[in-house]
């Protein structure tokens, strides 16, 4: 797609303190058809101002600001303005950075290594309902996920799911105890370690709860 010929229009503020780039990036967005740079500002504080008068509908946001932290203004930015599209537009690309900006409130990641065409396809996007990201940081974030489902898969033992399988196919405990020929108070004490570990009040709450994690 041609995001330049789109029907798109965009009110767009930029927060970033680098006088250079931040000059530089009003002039390569403000000249495409559909971008309307309403303000530049080099500061949080200063763009928290903009915020109300202006009511743009995309903010392009540093993370590295100084003083109130662009996580900070974006968190501060979603609570003010709801549905405004938020672009986090940085040089970090560790695990703590990416996942703060997005859990504060923006829908994009995109690092400054990034193309003039990559940002500006990325901020249409954005602005169509997706999640642009820098190819490297969507990776990240799967991988993430990964990991999270992983560890989830892990937390309880092969026993102590096959015991809530039997538990979630109406077995007692005398006879799961048979069908894996161990005691009925090993089968309690399986049983007991699973709503721990699943924080579950009974029986049901343990199945239903390893289920939604994938566990079963």
């Amino acid at each position: 797609m041609n995001y330049s010929q789109s029907q798109i229009h965009m009110k767009l503020l930029i927060t970033e303190d680098d006088t250079l780039l931040r000059n530089n990036l009003k002039l390569l967005l403000d000249g495409e058809p559909g971008i309307e740079v309403v303000d530049t500002c080099g500061s949080a504080e200063e763009a928290a101002k903009k915020l109300q008068p202006l009511k743009p509908d995309v903010l392009l946001c540093d993370l590295g600001l100084p003083g109130m932290s662009g996580v900070e203004f974006i968190r501060k930015a979603k609570a003010e303005l709801p549905d405004l599209d938020i672009m986090a537009y940085t040089i970090f690309e560790d695990r703590q950075s990416v996942f703060s900006a997005i859990k504060a409130g923006a829908s994009g990641y995109i690092l400054k290594s990034s193309t003039p065409r990559e940002l500006i396809e990325a901020l249409f996007t954005l602005r169509e309902g997706g999640s642009p990201m820098t190819p490297k940081i969507a990776r990240a974030v799967i991988r993430e996920f990964q990991d999270c489902a992983h560890e989830e898969e892990l937390l309880l033992t092969t026993r102590e799911k096959e015991v809530l399988l039997f538990i979630e196919a109406g077995l007692s405990y005398k006879q799961i105890a048979a069908k894996l020929n161990i005691s009925r108070h090993t089968v309690h004490t399986h049983i007991k370690k699973s709503y721990e570990k699943l924080q579950a009040k009974d029986k049901q709450d343990a199945v239903l709860k390893a289920r939604r994690k994938g566990i079963l």
